[in-house]
């Protein structure tokens, strides 16, 4: 069933208020995928009234359509940070939305969190506002943004709002409502940040906005410490001064086995709400359809993604019998045309993998997981996710099914017992012509500071690919997502891939993307100071937008004189 978005959804269900309401940048789809949709089904499971009012509009009353809330508004940019998703990296405006109507971007504000704040500040007030999502998460701290080329303040202090339930925040918010309802304080929630007149007994004190804004000495250590404090087994609280005030933010939450399968189990129509859809057509349903989530978490580490600082360090899956028990429900619907299209999570081949070590005394602070090799303590072992998709692909109506998320192909190589198996199973019947890998570069200069295997490690698994392939009688290629303009990358470095692609890989390259500085990463650490993530060396950060385009040109240019 939808969570209301319109008073006559409210009436369907009995309710002549509501509890809270949900603000998003995207348009509502009712699916495990939307953020909003997952908050709102959890809150009504728990027994709070929740309503959803998405890509509102600042110049009416729109925000006004299910009334007021009696415990908190939750508002959300959306599934990306509302600048990614109106801007390129190379700050020209994007013209198209997946995740509006119609496919125009033209109903998602710069820095929607803010925008939406005041917008309800300008309609109701004393209302309590709780910022959610990636660019709450991502900007809860002082941080560099590449749009103002600046370090900029806390969005919740720029925001007004009362607090940030931060990273995957379902615990956060329901332990927040209860506390609301209950009158107590919730300023002990873990996962939630606030502002405070005076800093907090215990937490440790990282350098101030102020600090991080004229000096990047300050800029590194306040983020070095803010990064390694988002293990949810051994991190502490933190302090930054913001001016005369402090903002505060308490240690993350955890999440386990169990209630991950039931956030996942929520009965989501997936679909986009009728309110909506008569809007036009959602692109994104074409991705995310009869797709399923089996794990939350990265422990790549790859340092220009920002999976670690919001999802965790640490993957925790799902049971089979969960994800089978939500498939089966899918295949049952009139509607299911026999295909599932995704099988997986930021990376697909993590399901069912982690550290034993990790799970009880936290995430290593003196090494990663997978860089620079697969560490010896990551039991690198396939066998769950080899059974699963067999468990899958017996399911009543089930044709195909496909895995489209990104896959570690580092770890295929490290499983020395399933690793081939794995693989002869992806190419035999999870991939329809092409495979998605992600080795970003192959110069070792720059994928050391990408946090990323050397090129010895993707030849290997080329070789691997190209004869299971021949095996299986198939005649499938791979796609290979790559990295322009990163920090410490060079013309010639461009000119080395190119010159690797052709001779090595022999393909022309499809997946070329130029290096964007989002918040809260290694690498818009590295992109803003020149220094590495150390800060022991200086390193090239290439700030020139003609500049950045012509790295890609290196390579694309060559393509497109080719194909005219």
């Amino acid at each position: 069933m939808f969570i209301p978005a319109t008073k006559e959804d409210m009436k369907r269900r009995g309710w002549d208020s509501l509890d809270v309401i949900l603000v998003s940048g995207d348009t509502y789809i009712d699916s495990a995928y939307n953020g909003s949709a997952i908050i709102g089904h959890w809150l009504i499971e728990n027994g709070f009234r929740v309503g959803i009012i998405a890509q509102p509009d600042p110049k009416n009353d729109d925000i006004e359509r299910l009334g007021e809330p009696s415990l908190f508004w939750s508002v959300s940019s959306g599934s990306v940070d509302s600048m990614v998703a109106n801007y390129t990296a190379t700050n020209k405006f994007r013209k198209d939305d997946d995740l509006t109507p119609g496919g125009v971007n033209n109903r998602r504000p710069d820095r929607a969190t803010i925008v939406y704040t005041n917008l309800i500040k300008k309609h109701f007030k004393n209302n309590m506002i709780v910022l959610g999502g990636i660019e709450a998460s991502l900007r809860r701290v002082a941080h560099y943004d590449f749009w103002s080329d600046s370090v900029r303040r806390s969005v919740l202090f720029d925001s007004k709002a009362d607090a940030i339930t931060y990273g995957m925040a379902e615990m956060s918010n329901l332990e927040l409502a209860k506390a609301v309802t209950a009158g107590t304080d919730w300023r002990d929630i873990r996962g939630i940040c606030y502002a405070s007149q005076e800093k907090k007994d215990g937490y440790l004190e990282i350098p101030s906005y102020e600090e991080c804004s004229s000096d990047k000495d300050a800029f590194i250590k306040a983020f070095r410490t803010f990064y390694w404090n988002n293990d949810p087994i051994y991190a502490k609280g933190l302090v930054q001064g913001h001016g005369d005030r402090y903002l505060i933010q308490n240690p993350p939450g955890s999440m386990d086995t169990e209630t991950l399968d039931r956030i996942y189990e929520t009965d989501f129509e997936n679909k986009v709400h009728p309110f909506y859809s008569r809007q036009g057509a959602v692109r994104a349903m074409d991705t995310i359809k009869q797709s399923v989530t089996t794990h939350r978490g990265c422990y790549g580490e790859c340092n220009f993604c920002s999976i670690a600082v919001h999802q965790g360090r640490t993957v925790v899956s799902r049971s089979e019998d969960s994800i089978v028990r939500e498939i089966e429900r899918m295949a049952g619907k009139g509607s299911f045309n026999g295909i599932v299209y995704d099988v997986g999570g930021p990376t697909a081949n993590m399901y069912g993998i982690e550290c034993a070590r990790k799970m009880k005394e936290g995430a290593c602070r003196d090494k990663r997981c997978l860089y620079p090799n697969v560490c010896d303590g990551m039991p690198a072992d396939h066998s769950r996710q080899i059974h699963l998709l067999e468990r899958i692909s017996k399911i009543e109506g089930v044709k195909k099914v496909f895995v489209n998320s990104g896959i570690r192909y580092d770890m295929i190589i490290a499983d020395k017992e399933h690793g081939h198996e794995y693989l002869d199973a992806i190419v035999k019947d999870h991939i329809s012509g092409q495979m998605k890998i992600a080795p970003e570069h192959v110069s070792n200069d720059v994928l050391a500071l990408m946090g990323k295997p050397g090129k010895k490690v993707l030849m290997n698994f080329r070789q691997m690919f190209v004869e299971s392939n021949a095996e299986h009688g198939k005649e499938q290629f791979l796609t290979y997502y790559f990295i322009a303009a990163h920090p410490g990358c060079y013309e010639h470095h461009m000119k080395e891939l190119d010159e690797f692609m052709h001779r090595e890989l022999r393909t022309n390259p499809e997946q070329i993307q130029i290096f964007t500085p989002t918040p809260s990463t290694f690498s818009t650490m590295m992109y803003h100071t020149r220094r590495d993530i150390d800060n022991r060396k200086d390193v090239k950060s290439e700030h020139s937008m003609q500049m950045k385009q012509k790295q890609k040109d290196i390579v694309m240019k060559k393509v497109n004189r080719k194909q005219n």
